[in-house]
């Protein structure tokens, strides 16, 4: 059962990294890291800084044209 169980963790891993889930929990872990006191922006707000800075970027092939 436990060969099953790490399978299965490491699914979860892999999943988590390519859908870009975790991204979230390592700025937490960082920000909190770096400065235990500071305000860490919630999931939501994260989520739309990420995607801003994707959609400014034209080499990450947001644009339209």
């Amino acid at each position: 059962m436990s060969g099953v169980r790490a399978a299965l963790a490491k699914a979860r891993y892999f999943v988590r990294e390519f859908s870009g889930e975790a991204a979230y929990d390592r700025y937490v872990a960082h920000a909190r890291g770096h400065d235990p006191e500071a305000q860490v922006m919630t999931r939501r707000a994260f989520e739309r800084a990420r995607t801003d800075a994707r959609e400014a970027d034209p080499r990450e092939g947001f644009g339209c044209c």
